[in-house]
Parts: C-alpha cells; sequence; structure tokens
C-alpha cells in the first residue's frame, strides 16, 4: 500500500510538475501579449503589433505543450486515483468540465484566428481575438483553482451515505474564501514569469547587439510588468494566502514557518534554518523575533500555534520538503522584487539598455520564476497533505486499489522519457524563434 501511494503520488507530481511550466507563461504572457497589440492600435507604431505576433507564436508552442502534458494528468484521475473520482467527482467534476468546455475552446479556437487572420479581420478585430485568449487562459487558470480551493477549504457540499460527496450549493463554489486570494497570488506569480522571459529575451537582443528596437521594448515593457506584479504577489496577495491558511489550515501554517513549539510574546520569522524531525526544532536558526506575529495578525505579541498544539497524525507528512518549499518561493520572491526595483530605476535613469550587469542578471534569472511558481504550489500540496480534501478524505483513501506500483513506476519512466524528448524539442523551437526575432514589416 505505501509503495502505491509512493508511485501514485510521484507519477502525478512529475506530470503536473513538468505540465505547469507551460500554462504558467502563457496565461501571463497573454496579458502582455493583449497590451503590445492595444498599444499598436493607441499609437499605429507597427512594432507593437510585430512583438504581439512574436510573442504569439512562442504563446502558441506553450499552448500546445499545455495541452500534451495536460492530457495524462486526466486519465490519472481514472486510473491511479480511481476512488478520489468516485467520491467527489460529483462536485470537481463540475469546474473541471467547465474548464474543458469553455476555457480551453474559448482559447484554442481565437489563437488560431489571431495567428492566422490579421489581414482577414483587421487590427481591431485581431486585438478582440487577443483579448479572447487572454480572456480564455485566465478562465482556465480560475477554474482550476476554484477545483484546487474546494480541496484546500471543502463548501457547498454534503456527503451522502455511500461516502460520495454531492454540490448542494453551486455558488459555493465560487464564492469560497480559499479561491479568490490563491487565484491572484496564481496570476500575478505567472505574470511574473512572463515577465522574466520577455526582459531576458530583450537582455540577450540588446546583448547581441541584434533586434536592438525590439530588445528596449521587451526590456521596458517586462520589467515594468515585473516589477508591479512581484511586489503585488507578495502584498496584499502573498499575505491573504497566508492569513488563509492560519485560520483554516493552522498545522500547515506551523510547519511551513518551522515552528514545532507555541511561543509566548510572539513569533519570530526563520530566515535560514534546518527542520530536525527527530529533535523538533530547527538547526542552525537565524530568526528575526516578533515579525512573523506582526505580519500575520498585525500584533507584535500574537500567539502562533507550534506543532506541539496539533495530533501528529494531522501534521503534512512531508515538513521538511513543505518547510522548504516554502522559503525558497518566499526567498526568490524577494530577490524578484530587488532585481527589478534595481532595472526599474535605471530605467528611469535612461541607463538600463547599457547596465550590462542587469542585463546579464535578467538573462539568467530565467529559470528562478519557474522554480519559484513551482515551490509555490508544492507549499500548497505538501501542505494540503495528509488529505486530498482537507480534514474530510485522507489521500490513502483515494488511490486505486487495482493498479499495481510496478504499473504505476513503469508508465512514470515512460513518461520521463517522453517528457525529456518533449521538452528538448520545445527548447529547439522557442529557441530558433528567439533566435530569428521579430520580422519588421516593410510598408
Amino acid at each position: 500500500m505505501e509503495d502505491m501511494l509512493f508511485y501514485d503520488r510521484m507519477q502525478f507530481a512529475f506530470t503536473i510538475t513538468f505540465h505547469y511550466l507551460f500554462p504558467q507563461l502563457t496565461m501571463g504572457l497573454s496579458l502582455m501579449i493583449v497590451w503590445f497589440k492595444w498599444k499598436f492600435l493607441r499609437t499605429q507604431i507597427e512594432k507593437y503589433n510585430e512583438a504581439a505576433k512574436f510573442w504569439m507564436k512562442i504563446f502558441a508552442i506553450n499552448f500546445a505543450m499545455g495541452v500534451v502534458t495536460g492530457i495524462p494528468m486526466e486519465f490519472q484521475f481514472g486510473t491511479n486515483w480511481a476512488k478520489f473520482s468516485e467520491l467527489t467527482g460529483g462536485i470537481i467534476g463540475q469546474t473541471l468540465a467547465m474548464e474543458g468546455m469553455f476555457s480551453f475552446f474559448l482559447e484554442s479556437s481565437f489563437l488560431g484566428l489571431f495567428l492566422f487572420g490579421e489581414k482577414l479581420l483587421g487590427h481591431k478585430l485581431h486585438f478582440i481575438t487577443g483579448f479572447l485568449v487572454f480572456l480564455g487562459s485566465w478562465a482556465s487558470g480560475y477554474l482550476i483553482i476554484a477545483t484546487h480551493s474546494w480541496m484546500q477549504h471543502p463548501v457547498g457540499y454534503e456527503i451522502l451515505e455511500n461516502g460520495k460527496f454531492v454540490l448542494n450549493n453551486f455558488g459555493a463554489l465560487f464564492s469560497n474564501p480559499w479561491l479568490l486570494p490563491s487565484y491572484l497570488h496564481n496570476q500575478l506569480a505567472s505574470i511574473i514569469t512572463a515577465a522574466f522571459v520577455v526582459s531576458a529575451v530583450g537582455a540577450f537582443y540588446l546583448l547581441n547587439n541584434k533586434h536592438s528596437d525590439f530588445g528596449k521594448l521587451f526590456l521596458k515593457t517586462g520589467v515594468i510588468f515585473g516589477l508591479v506584479s512581484s511586489v503585488l504577489v507578495a502584498f496584499p496577495t502573498g499575505d491573504l494566502v497566508a492569513k488563509n491558511v492560519v485560520k483554516h489550515q493552522p498545522v500547515t501554517f506551523a510547519a511551513m514557518e518551522g515552528i514545532f513549539e507555541t511561543e509566548e510574546g510572539g513569533s519570530e520569522i526563520v530566515l535560514i534554518g534546518q527542520p530536525n524531525i527527530l529533535e523538533k526544532k530547527l538547526d542552525n536558526k537565524i530568526a528575526v523575533p516578533n515579525i512573523l506575529s506582526f505580519l500575520t495578525y498585525q500584533d507584535w505579541d500574537a500567539e502562533i500555534k507550534g506543532l506541539n498544539e496539533f495530533e501528529p497524525n494531522t501534521y503534512p507528512t512531508n515538513i521538511p520538503g513543505l518547510y522548504y518549499a516554502y522559503h525558497i518561493m518566499v526567498g526568490l520572491g524577494t530577490i524578484f522584487i530587488g532585481l527589478m526595483l534595481l532595472a526599474a530605476i535605471q530605467l528611469f535613469r535612461k541607463k538600463l539598455f547599457t547596465t550590462k550587469w542587469i542585463l546579464w542578471a535578467l538573462l539568467f534569472m530565467v529559470p528562478l520564476p519557474y522554480i519559484a511558481n513551482t515551490t509555490g504550489w508544492y507549499t500548497a500540496e505538501l501542505g494540503r497533505q495528509p488529505w486530498l480534501v482537507y480534514n474530510l478524505l485522507r489521500t490513502t483513501e483515494g488511490i486505486s486499489p487495482t493498479v499495481s506500483s510496478g504499473n504505476t513506476l513503469f508508465t512514470l519512466l515512460g513518461f520521463i522519457g517522453l517528457y525529456l524528448l518533449l521538452g528538448l524539442l520545445f527548447l529547439i523551437l522557442v529557441g530558433k524563434i528567439i533566435y530569428k526575432g521579430p520580422q519588421t514589416t516593410k510598408h
């Protein structure tokens, strides 16, 4: 049973981690593409239009990869997690079906029109197709996070005698207090990824002295979007998400922050430390007194419960993993704010395009937003364990009893090999588009 659960979780973790590399860029990039196209309509400067079309090519490849890697996850609900699907399908099936029927088809239909229909549609209708692609991608994220939020904080349900969950209040799915902060936090994080990618391509062009006009445009746009989203992802959205966790999942909050014992007179915030589960403490800790209490409750002396206040069978199953995922996310987010602020200052001083160390920093920062987004999702998912539906359905109760661990491991190895090839193909295709650069239309 333990092996079966381990491999089921490993397979889903691997496939969803790889899959989310693509939507996190498309959701943020779709907003920036709409901005480029709107800017063209306002100014009639052709480089904005060419920028929109250039980035939509990269969006399309990401979208295709997202579709290909998303399909296996749906099948896992039926193969590896059949009991979970049987018990909760009456609720999560609502939002997942809506995501597929409305958001996905909206996004995919108008993506084709944006890519190939500019001459036929004219610029205003072309802008509308781009806006509908953006709307579809953000609606898709909203419905997926509505599903996630119900698993984190179940609302509007009742449990039948046979153990199945049914929805008794459809509106509660979308008024869930967990939903809006999580959604806004996630979407801002995706804008950060897009902003760093756009900035990095701009920095690459300037450092190589090619496509300089587009390099400056991409860099300026990426830095502005990046600074605003980096600040907003921390406050207020990150703050609201953390307040939800401390209110509804206090044991998770204690594990995230590494609080093993309740502290009197206010809780410190840990900057560095290694969880020691056996001795129930943090080793080599560097902390600032009372800050965590103030950030959480706006009270320097507020008490935050430690893990010692809860039953061990309710602890997150991987406290070190949860602790490190959370602190990596927060640490990288702090770096993003610092770098984008420095870049914005240089942009204001009209020195950004010649400040090579910032250009190099932006270029090499590209992987870090992906890591921050991934560790953010790991924080949410590891924090919910040992539950599939928080406090109602344990993870051990949701797996398929008829699928052997050997079968799951075999397919996991197959996914690893296949996704490695897909990843290489993706990098080659996107690399060729970036190397070729935007194509300036001659008039």
